[in-house]
């Protein structure tokens, strides 16, 4: 059987606090910024894309393997890479300033950097 412990073991990874939370700033900032002809388009598309990186990584946590750890982590690190081309676009549209742009993308690093780290760890012990 499978414990909860074991199951919820994905919220002690700073990866996957710090995406879960741009995540719901993203979904936010989508939602309740964007225009109304955007919402169901780049809106759309930026929520799909922040949604699936902590997604896939609770879902690459929860694998045995370690190739389909590595496979779902790598999903969830280019649908961060998605997603930043998404607030790319919102930008260059106007839908966001720079600062904001800046900022957000500094949260996206701060995504990236302990993703990179945790898929580097799977390759090397697995």
């Amino acid at each position: 059987t499978c414990s909860a412990r074991a199951v919820l073991r994905h919220q002690n990874l700073v990866a996957w606090q710090r995406a879960d939370d741009l995540f719901i700033r993203l979904h936010k900032l989508a939602s309740e910024r964007f225009p109304s002809s955007e919402r169901f388009e780049l809106g759309s598309q930026l929520r799909r894309a922040a949604y699936s990186v902590p997604a896939n990584i609770v879902e690459g946590v929860a694998r045995r393997s370690a190739a389909q750890q590595r496979h779902f982590l790598n999903i969830a690190e280019a649908s961060l890479a998605e997603a930043a081309y998404c607030l790319h676009v919102a930008r260059r549209l106007g839908y966001i300033a720079q600062p904001e742009f800046l900022e957000l993308d500094a949260e996206i690093q701060g995504v990236y950097a302990p993703l990179s780290g945790l898929l580097r760890h799977i390759k090397e012990t697995g």
